[in-house]
């Protein structure tokens, strides 16, 4: 299982919010690249990054800033936010990015996220699936839609889809622990690889996820308030 630390990108600063509110936002660094290095230099197995004024703007807005942590880093990253059409998913990986996540399109134009998937290859993909109360949330988390978790993650299946990310945004940022329930269910019932995120406040919480079968975990808040030493995170699991 790979222990992926989390960097979420607001006006140029590490930020976090609770439970995806951007009124409650919390600045850890005004450095992402010195970050990022950090996160590498303690043996985070890859970075997550998400681009949170994109997510609310729709399309890249850090890009400056992530291509410096990609091309400076020797582990894979990974970045979401407002990736909404094939051309922000192209931007994306021409910077060198691992992986780009996916998640407002993926419920509004999954022809997309299918075409994505077979230009730039599956394993290039995350599906990110963001949940309030089992309905999948739109727009960086700002808008509810109809739409379950379990339904989407079976469509994203069907369509080539191989890795979600699945994050309980009541969790988020709250330090309360995984969801543990729903990270095993959609191991077992989809067949997929499944980040889990959200709510990790220990290295107990990460040692607890491994039997669940996810195939990682992102860790934001915790390892920046020291929490979770990332370094003993990683080597629990090892």
């Amino acid at each position: 299982m790979e222990v992926i630390p989390a960097i979420d990108l607001k006006n140029g600063r590490c930020v976090r919010l609770f439970q995806g509110d951007f009124n409650q936002e919390t600045v850890f660094s005004d450095d992402p690249l010195a970050t990022a290095l950090s996160w590498e230099e303690q043996g985070g197995h890859r970075i997550h990054v998400v681009d949170l004024d994109g997510a609310i703007q729709g399309r890249p807005t850090h890009l400056e800033v992530i291509t410096s942590i990609v091309s400076t880093l020797r582990i894979p990253v990974q970045v979401g936010g407002g990736i909404r059409d094939l051309r922000s998913a192209e931007t994306w990986l021409d910077a060198g990015v691992d992986r780009i996540v996916i998640g407002t399109a993926a419920v509004r134009d999954p022809d997309m996220v299918q075409e994505i998937c077979r230009k730039f290859g599956s394993e290039r993909v995350v599906v990110s699936v963001d949940a309030k109360e089992g309905l999948v949330a739109l727009q960086g988390w700002k808008e509810a839609s109809t739409t379950t978790v379990f339904q989407l993650a079976s469509q994203m299946a069907q369509i080539g889809v191989v890795r979600l990310l699945y994050t309980d945004i009541a969790r988020d940022g709250a330090l309360s622990g995984p969801d543990f329930i729903t990270n095993e269910r959609l191991v077992i019932e989809t067949g997929l690889a499944i980040q889990a995120s959200g709510g990790v406040a220990s290295v107990e919480h990460i040692k607890d996820l491994v039997p669940t079968g996810v195939d990682g975990v992102i860790v934001g808040r915790a390892i920046y308030t020291g929490g979770v030493s990332l370094s003993e995170a990683v080597a629990a699991v090892a």
